[in-house]
Formats: structure tokens, sequence, C-alpha cells
């Protein structure tokens, strides 16, 4: 068994013995796996690197990750299911989600239990680190990966690329993606180390002299030598993008991440008395948002869902707001937190089905690996409009050339939540602040909460793993209704609606074919990315509103009360303006009024001329509440939650108008 011991730190009752149902009170166990793999297993070799690390007496490599384990008290009590959070840049997801709580403050290790929803069913909760490069601490799990050892590796057989994007001028920045732990420059006087600048996401790259910028950091009044630091006197321009391309001094086996979110799941479903959970699961699946549903995407290609001994893992997978992609999980210098930057995460293949693609002219799908194996889970694909508006969203379900629809897998489903963002508004870092590198928007953000659709798509996996009960059908654009069209599109087809800013359409994101050099299968990249023609990207179909037609429509786009997008302009103080921020939607509210719209030149239909009263409105959003509940896309538990949450923006907006409420 990979999993040599478990270090537990702490161990005591969960939300101060909060009682949920008949399950009872919950425990959490703070603590830390130790692995040890055999890099000469079938099920590892996928692992890039894994075989040039240290490796111990019995010739395996070691590696270790923090996780954080809620069980019933009552382990009886419980439905013998478990669920892996694979946990977004150190953070845990699956209970704020899914349990529709608040969202975790910086710095925290609490994970706070919201409504209960997850605990008052018995599921078993582990979250899990696997990245290398996040700060572990203050509330964030990660792993202390292996190292390989690269003597006598060309210099040249890899280097590592930085993205930077400031939404405010700086001189100094850090060598990794976000705040994380950088991997120092192997020479601070690199004359082959480059930095490129680009204007907007996908516009033509600049070399910026080597003489302009150096591996240095401000210290006070003084800049000195820095191998962590990259440091320009004419400073970062907000609205830019920067490319550094530099020979790192380490290599990290990155990997060892996935082989840690494999492992963890294999050896706690199997009883043993070294298992904090001692009598195993019956079921295990798997949950990633973001950067993590990339991950689990990437996880299923690599056909990793088999351990060492040869046994199916996960039962079932749920990647959500993953798009079309994957990430930098498995190669040579690879920091996974990069989301943008073109490289290993915008390579084919985009779909589970077998398709040819438009470039390669291979034939190729995520679950190729894995039906070879016998090995596929159940997987249930969500996507907001957000991944649709960056590019990839479409790639899911349409193939390479833009010419057909293709159908998922038949054990796979893929619903588009329509008209909402990729995570909720409230957990956006505030505008201005270290976190928030363009991330800023120009509107409010989206405000529609889609977490009520994301329970029911978590609820229907489980039965369909555990009692092979189908899911409902996958529900997102389409080419053969017409419900998928160009952004371009999309854009030409929003009313006049005051003060909205639109994106040019020109610069916004897509992915492209690209060419990381002739060691690319064996995931070592040659940087700048060499990059040629787009694939084709797509969105849904707006109606008179501006709201989408295609996917999985809530009360707030059946029954609105403003038009909602996946997209959302940068803010002018940030600079470039006509780029948008990939991961926000916008909110652009209805005039309550008929008089105030006309006065602001508002072509919609005012909140008064469609509703005659509150109650009419709150029964339209109840009987399609209700519908959506009987097509199973929706719990009947959370018809109200649906509906009492559109009461409360109904209210705000009358009375912000003046308006008495009856």
């Amino acid at each position: 068994m990979p999993i040599t011991s478990v270090a537990v730190q702490s161990q005591g009752p969960y939300a101060a013995g909060r009682s949920f149902g008949t399950v009872g009170a919950y425990d959490r166990v703070d603590g830390v796996f130790h692995f040890a793999v055999d890099p000469n297993s079938k099920a590892n070799r996928a692992i890039v690197d894994l075989s040039l690390a240290k490796r111990n007496r019995q010739g395996l490599v070691e590696f270790s990750s923090d996780f954080v384990l809620l069980v019933p008290a009552a382990r009886s009590r419980g439905n013998r299911r478990l669920i892996v959070d694979v946990v977004n840049r150190g953070r845990p997801r699956v209970v704020p989600t899914l349990n529709l709580a608040e969202p975790t403050p910086a710095g925290s290790a609490e994970i706070p239990e919201g409504d209960g929803f997850l605990f008052a069913r018995g599921y078993a909760i582990v979250s899990i680190g696997w990245q290398w490069d996040v700060l572990r601490g203050d509330g964030l799990l990660g792993l202390e990966a292996p190292e390989a050892i690269l003597l006598g590796v060309a210099e040249q057989d890899g280097r590592a690329m930085v993205e930077i994007r400031p939404d405010r001028p700086q001189r100094t920045r850090l060598l990794a993606d976000r705040v994380h732990r950088p991997n120092p420059t192997a020479h601070r006087d690199d004359p082959t180390a480059e930095l490129y600048v680009r204007q907007w996401e996908d516009g033509p790259a600049t070399l910026i002299p080597r003489e302009r910028w150096r591996f240095a950091k401000e210290a006070g009044r003084d800049v000195v030598p820095s191998d962590e630091h990259v440091y320009m006197e004419s400073g970062f321009q907000p609205g830019d993008i920067y490319h550094l391309v530099y020979t790192p001094a380490a290599a990290p086996v990155v990997g060892a991440g996935l082989l840690a979110v494999r492992d963890v799941a294999a050896f706690l479903r199997h009883p043993s008395e070294s298992n904090p959970a001692v009598d195993g699961f019956d079921w295990v699946y798997g949950y990633g948002v973001s950067q993590t549903g990339r991950l689990l995407r990437h996880f299923a290609y690599l056909g990793l869902n088999v351990d060492e001994g040869g046994r199916k893992v996960y039962d079932g997978l749920l990647p959500h707001v993953a798009g079309g992609r994957m990430g930098e999980f498995n190669h040579r210098f690879a920091q996974p937190s990069a989301q943008s930057m073109p490289g290993f995460g915008h390579r084919p293949p985009f779909s589970d089905n077998d398709a040819l693609d438009l470039f390669s002219g291979e034939s190729d799908g995520l679950l190729h690996r894995l039906r070879e194996l016998n090995a596929v889970p159940k997987i249930v694909y969500t996507n907001t409009s957000a991944e649709y508006w960056r590019g990839d969203g479409s790639l899911v379900h349409i193939d390479a050339r833009g010419e057909r629809d293709l159908e998922p897998a038949a054990e796979s489903r893929i619903y588009h939540f329509a008209g909402t963002q990729h995570i909720d508004s409230r957990g956006l870092p505030p505008p201005g602040s270290d976190a928030a590198d363009g991330t800023w928007g120009r509107h409010p953000p989206n405000v529609v909460d889609y977490r009520p659709l994301l329970r029911a798509a978590f609820l229907h996996l489980d039965r369909w793993a555990s009692e092979g009960v189908e899911p409902p059908p996958s529900k997102h654009p389409r080419l053969d209704d017409g419900s998928a069209v160009s952004r371009q599109v999309a854009l030409d087809a929003l009313p006049a609606i005051p003060q909205m800013a639109k994106p040019d359409p020109e610069q916004l994101w897509r992915l492209r074919e690209m060419d990381l050099g002739s060691a690319a299968g064996r995931g070592v990249g040659r940087y700048p990315v060499q990059e040629a023609r787009d694939y084709p990207s797509f969105v849904a179909a707006l109606d008179s509103d501006g709201n989408e037609v295609a996917g999985i429509r809530l009360p707030d786009i059946s029954v609105p009360l403003g038009t909602y997008t996946g997209w959302n302009p940068r803010h002018p103080e940030t600079s470039s303006s006509r780029q948008i921020i990939p991961m926000q939607g916008s909110t652009h509210a209805f005039a309550p009024t008929r008089s105030a719209r006309l006065e602001d030149g508002d072509s919609r239909p005012a909140i008064e001329e469609r509703y005659p009263d509150r109650r009419a409105y709150v029964e339209q959003a109840r009987v399609d509440a209700k519908a959506l509940a009987s097509a199973r896309y929706l719990l009947d538990d959370d018809i109200d939650v649906v509906v009492s949450a559109l009461e409360s923006r109904y209210d705000e907006l009358m009375a912000a108008a003046g308006r008495s409420l009856d």
C-alpha cells in the first residue's frame, strides 16, 4: 500500500459538536499522509520524472500530504460514502460549496458547516493536499513533493514559464503563479532567460531587452539580488500580460500530487487498523472545482483510476467549472496554479469521446486509457457561462472543427448552469487586494447562486454509481438546435442596457493549436510556446433580455429581474478594459419602473411591466423552480432556497427605488 503511515496531528469534535439529523455529530481529524510509491509500477508510469526521483532502500519514492478528515462520530450512522475534496490552491471547497456556507476568511483553518447538507446525509469528507507549491499552514493543505535529480540532463531540456498579470504598477514580482512557493532561478545572470509582454490575452508577444530586468527584489529603498523574484525598473504595467521564461533550480515531481489524490482514496476505502476511518467505505467520489476540476480531467486522461494493486479507485468524479482544459499537473517545472498562459493544460483532448483532433490528426479522448483498463468512473461535468466565454467550455461537447455536437460518453453527463459565473461572487477577493490581480470587474459580479443545481448533480452522481439510477439528460448549448452561437453573435444580440460595456471580441480568451517542442511527449516543454490556429469557441444564444436560452435555467434566468452574463470587462482603473476577467460574470438589473427605464434608455421591460406585484413574481418563480425539480435538475428540498433568494432580490431592487412592497 503506497500510504506507509498516518501522522494524526489533532482530533476532536467538528463544528463544536453540532448534531446533524439522525447521523449525529462529526469528528475532525487533521494530519499528514506519508507515501512510498513504486516508480516501476505500471500504475505510476504516466508520472513525469518519477523515475528520476531519489529512492529509499526499498527502491520507492517518498512524499507526504496534508489532510483533513470529517467523519461521523458514530461510524455506523454514516452512509459509507466518502467524498475526496481535491483542495483548490490549498483550500477545502466541497463542504462550504454544497452546504451553502459563507466563504471562509483568509488564513482560517475552519471548514464552515453551513446548512449541514452533506452531514445530515452521512457523507464523510477528506480534503487532501496535492500541490507542491502551496504555502502550507493557516488552513492551506499542500504536498511535500519528491524532487527529480537532473544531473547529466542538459539545461535546455526543460524550462519554466511564469505569468505576471498585474492590476496596478509593480516593480517586483515573485517567481510563482499567485502567492505560492517560488521555484528559484538556477542562475541570476542567465543570459538565456527571457521576458515577454502582450497587451491582451492572445496578442503578439514582444521580447523585453534583458538589460531592462533582472532577478532581484526591492528591499526598502534598495534593490537586491534574489533567486526568487524578478525586478523591472520601469515596472510591470496593469493590464499587460508578462511571461518570464527561465531555468529553475529545482525539479519537483509535480505529478506526485495526482498519486496522492489516487492513493488517499484507495487507502481510506479499504478497512485497516491504520485507517482513520477504520471500517473503510463502499463508495468513493472525487470533487474538484476550477483548478482541481481540471486536475480530475487530467487524472482521468492519464488513466490513474487504478491503484498499484490494479483496483479501481473512484466510483464517480464531479469536475466542476473545469471547462475543456486540463492543467500544469504533470510536467517538468510545472506550476499547478497556472491557468491562462498557453501550455500543457491547453492541449487536447477536450472531450470524453475518441474524436479526431483538428490539428494533430490523432484520435484521442479523456477516457481512452481508463476504458482500456476497465476503470471508467461515472462523471458529471458542470460548467457555468464563464467557462464558455473564456473560450474552452464548448470544447467539452462540440468537436474541434466547430462543425458538430459530440454526445457525452455513456458514463458521463454534461450540465451547463445558464447565466452564471465561475464561483459564488461572495468568494471573490476585494478590488485592489493582492489576491485580486486581474479579477476586478467593471460591472457588479453575477449574483445568480447555482449551488442548489450542483447539490442535485452530486446526489445524482452518487445514485448513478451506487444504485444504477441514471441522472437526467445532459443539458448545454448545441449546434443542432441553434442554441450554441459564436461570442460575436451573442454580443451583437444584446439589447440596449444602460452603462453596459462590452468586451472586444478580438481580445477574448481562446485556445490555440500549440507546439511545445519535441520533448513534450515526455513532459518537457519548450517555451515560449509556439501558437497557431484557434480552436472554435461557442456560447449559449441569448433571449430578448440578454439571458441565455441553453442549459439549466434557474428561475433567476427564466423569471428574471435582470440580465446575467458570464463575462465582465476589466475595470478601467486596472487598464485594458476591453479584456474580460475570465472567471467573473456580471449583473445588470432591470429598472423597477417604466419611467425609470425610459429615462435611462433601457430597452428591457421594467419589473413593474413584467410582474403585476411581488406575489405574482414569487408565484411564477416557484412554478419554474418546481418544474426544474420535476425534471430532477433541482432537489425538492431546495425549491424554497431558490425562491427565497429571489424574493430577497426583488425586495432589494424595489426598495432601492422607493417602491412599496405588498
